[in-house]
């Protein structure tokens, strides 16, 4: 292919990144990539993660090589779909997210807290990436991009509605099949899957749901304050459903 759209998802954890990796699987003219950085990030930080060394064994930790062997690899495809979080890219020459279409997915700081809490216990703001997606967001705006920006909740109020948004933003034709497909682990995961993706490999689709705030614990509750003026920046972006 001469011409391949690449749509590089950032992402805070424990929102519906996975399942948007999935729903983009479902389309023929797309190939899916789960958090190509994701290594790198682990050797980077030293971030004590379950899995840990399994993730690293499985996957370059070279970020260079990653940028040239995924990023911008070969594809015998229309588009490609990166899956990424913002965390991943920290200390790193983020010049090439201006040859990438851009999108930015968020979900309100207490539910997104509460979630990893269980995995996480004593998280830190690094750890959730919400201040790395409002300046990577502000970066490419100042430099003419117009990056979509996705809540979660605001997606899962309809998700056939939302999606064909999406997909109109993307400047890409909608496809009905993207919300659904078979529950169980998928062929893109990552090794990680076993530790994360317990919830959406339960799942068959993109769901109706009305997503209440949730209750943070008592010692995390600095932590939600720090980052939720960050969250309402970027929802003031976010495609709403109306």
């Amino acid at each position: 292919m001469d011409e391949i759209k690449r749509i590089h998802l950032v992402s805070g954890p424990r929102n519906i990144s996975t399942a948007l990796m999935y729903s983009f699987a479902q389309r023929k003219d797309t190939i899916v990539v789960d958090e190509p950085f994701y290594g790198y990030y682990l050797k980077h930080t030293h971030v004590d993660h379950p899995g840990k060394e399994e993730t690293m064994n499985s996957m370059s930790c070279d970020p260079d090589e990653v940028l040239e062997k995924v990023i911008f690899g070969n594809y015998n495809s229309q588009n490609v779909f990166f899956k990424n979080m913002a965390k991943h890219l920290v200390d790193l020459d983020l010049s090439f997210l201006g040859q990438l279409t851009n999108i930015f997915l968020i979900r309100h700081p207490a539910n997104l807290i509460s979630s990893f809490s269980k995995v996480i216990p004593d998280m830190k703001e690094e750890d959730i990436g919400l201040i790395d997606e409002w300046k990577i967001f502000n970066e490419l705006i100042e430099k003419g991009q117009d990056p979509v920006v996705i809540d979660g909740s605001e997606m899962l109020k309809d998700p056939p509605v939302m999606m064909e948004k999406f997909c109109e933003k993307l400047e890409i034709p909608f496809d009905d099949k993207m919300l659904h497909w078979n529950p169980g682990p998928r062929s893109e995961d990552g090794t990680w899957a076993k530790y994360w993706y317990h919830n959406v490999h339960e799942s068959d689709g993109l769901k109706k749901k009305i997503e209440m705030v949730s209750y943070v614990p008592y010692h995390l509750q600095d932590l939600l304050e720090e980052v939720l003026p960050y969250y309402q920046k970027l929802f003031d972006h976010a495609l709403k459903y109306e």
